[in-house]
């Protein structure tokens, strides 16, 4: 071998090998891997071994949550009693099968879970035992909350000043004596019991549990009848309650977020008509009137049980309506996108966020399993 042919052999020899040969590295991890959904992600690992070292970073993993989509989920009751978690993936392309992804499946032992809240890829469920869990479907790790029997959920969010993951739970009154009622904070994996707040909130919370987490804060809209609006909200930093102006509106509406912006849809009786408010300004209270939605009038679905959500989605707003077997997507001008057809699928009106960050929390919590029962 001449000199010149040894000398370029040291320096390949001495320069950093790439994880993909004509690729470099910032840009198959930081561009490519990067945007991969968790289960894709996962399976990319197996590579190679600097794959996997690299896509296992704190630095990486967060970086990776950032940019997963914030997804409407779904939950699918299956034959055998589990119940499959399904996120509506409205960038998938229109009617594409994997339009409903599968998250994970839940064993659930004869006892239907439900999600009731989510937050940073976390899930809380509840089952017809009034029993608790809390799960990461994309790490697939799960534990019981046993403290919480007896409570009924509020909502859930990250407590900012101490970076803890906490819930608000009202005690059910079969379960509290007069001096017992109230607000209680949970702080998931402290090992205390719940923490009572007193009597901070009105009576009304507890008929209204669904909440929005909106700028860090929880967010319900109470409406007892027309021309008595209001939004109530708890500030998850103080841990205190207090009112906000709402539009008047029907009955049955509900909160969501967009741009930044709170948003209320409200539905006529027959919840073929919804209109949609938007929150101009959040700190002066003002609504504005965004725009009206008439979805297509059928029989069916006026006479029989269905239900239905607006969320941001496709740049603008969508409309999901489950009835019996089939998810609808209509887009704002009330045309139909797409329809669906799965087994016991259901709608809820929680989004997903997926993440592989390991959270700390899970060892801390007795009965806590990573890729175990109830994961199948």
């Amino acid at each position: 071998m001449s000199s010149q042919s040894a000398t370029m052999a040291e320096s390949a020899g001495a320069a950093p090998a790439h994880l993909h040969r004509g690729i470099p590295d910032e840009i198959s991890i930081w561009e490519i891997l990067v945007r991969l959904p968790p289960k894709a992600l996962l399976r990319c690992r197996a590579v190679c071994p600097a794959w996997r070292r690299a896509t296992s970073t704190r630095d990486f993993l967060l970086a990776h949550h950032a940019r997963q989509p914030t997804l409407p989920l779904l939950i699918a009751g299956e034959d055998d009693g589990s119940v499959d978690i399904i996120a509506f993936d409205h960038w998938a392309g229109i009617a594409a099968p994997d339009q409903l992804q599968s998250v994970a499946r839940l064993g659930c032992r004869d006892n239907y879970l439900h999600p009731e809240a989510s937050c940073d890829g976390l899930l809380i469920h509840f089952d017809r035992n009034r029993q608790f869990s809390i799960c990461n479907p994309a790490t697939h790790q799960y534990a019981p909350l046993p403290q919480l029997y007896g409570f009924h959920l509020l909502g859930m969010y990250r407590h900012s000043p101490t970076g803890e993951y906490r819930l608000l739970l009202r005690k059910l009154r079969d379960f509290a004596p007069s001096d017992q009622d109230g607000s209680y904070v949970f702080t998931l994996g402290s090992g205390q019991p719940p923490t009572h707040l007193g009597y901070l909130e009105p009576e009304e919370v507890i008929y209204f549990p669904l909440s929005i987490l909106f700028r860090g804060n929880l967010h319900w809209h109470i409406n007892q009848q027309i021309g008595n609006n209001r939004i109530m909200v708890f500030d998850t930093a103080a841990e205190l309650f207090w009112q906000m102006h709402a539009p008047a509106v029907p009955a049955y509406a509900h909160l969501f977020e967009m741009d930044d912006m709170l948003g209320l849809a409200s539905f006529n009786y027959a919840r073929t008509v919804i209109d949609i408010w938007m929150m101009q300004d959040y700190e002066s209270q003002v609504w504005a009137f965004k725009c009206r939605i008439e979805l297509p009038v059928q029989e069916v679905w006026v006479q029989s049980e269905n239900y239905r959500v607006v969320m941001p989605g496709d740049g603008g707003l969508l409309v999901l309506v489950n009835f019996g077997d089939r998810l609808y997507h209509f887009d704002i001008h009330g045309e139909l996108v797409a329809s669906f057809h799965h087994s016991g699928i259901g709608l809820t009106q929680l989004r997903l966020k997926q993440t592989l960050v390991p959270h700390t929390l899970f060892p801390t919590l007795e009965g806590d399993v990573v890729n175990d029962s109830p994961f199948i």
